[in-house]
């Protein structure tokens, strides 16, 4: 395993999940709602991960990823409604959330997932932040690196499936940029190299 100075990318995302672990303490709520955003490849899916590891609360967290939301390749922002509806209203009000995992092999709907409101959550994807879901997040998380860098890893991340279709993504990812400016949403802006 390579040491933290050999990793600046492991070592942004150790020192961003940190810090976001101190937002969460900081909150004094016991099942907060945490929001990751940024485009594809930036980190988003790894500094949930660490995050989940450093959860600062008693109790377990759920982690919910866009990538099971999304209802394929155009479903950018169709995800990010079904997030919204299915987790982060009931899970604001108190209620139990449901929501339906996306087959992408199949391109349908498959099993349902339930979300306790009595525990913190995490909700990561390309779109999560939006006037319409700030609200709802207690911590708000905007992931920002380089093109080049968030291309590369994607494409190692996903391979040849995911690279007939970066453009037609990053086209939805800019579009949301550019309506709901997630950056200025973020109560935490992390770089990632």
């Amino acid at each position: 395993m390579p040491s933290r100075s050999d990793d600046p990318v492991a070592d942004a995302l150790d020192r961003a999940a940190t810090l976001i672990a101190q937002d969460i303490r900081a909150l004094s709520a016991a099942n907060p709602v945490v929001l990751i955003d940024g485009r594809s490849g930036a980190g988003k899916s790894s500094l949930a991960a660490r995050l989940v590891a450093r959860w600062p609360l008693v109790g377990r967290v759920q982690l919910i990823a866009l990538d099971s939301l999304y209802p394929g390749w155009d479903g950018l922002d169709d995800g990010v409604e079904r997030a919204l509806e299915w987790v982060l209203r009931p899970h604001g009000r108190g209620y139990l959330g449901t929501w339906r995992r996306w087959d992408w092999e199949r391109e349908t709907e498959a099993e349902s997932h339930a979300v306790d409101p009595a525990l913190g959550v995490i909700v990561e994807g390309s779109g999560i932040l939006t006037p319409a879901t700030a609200g709802l997040g207690d911590v708000r998380v905007w992931v920002e690196s380089a093109e080049a860098a968030r291309k590369a890893r994607a494409l190692a991340r996903d391979g040849e499936t995911y690279r007939p279709h970066w453009e037609r993504w990053a086209a939805q990812e800019q579009r949301h940029v550019e309506r709901d400016d997630p950056r200025m949403l973020a109560t935490r802006v992390v770089e990632i190299p």
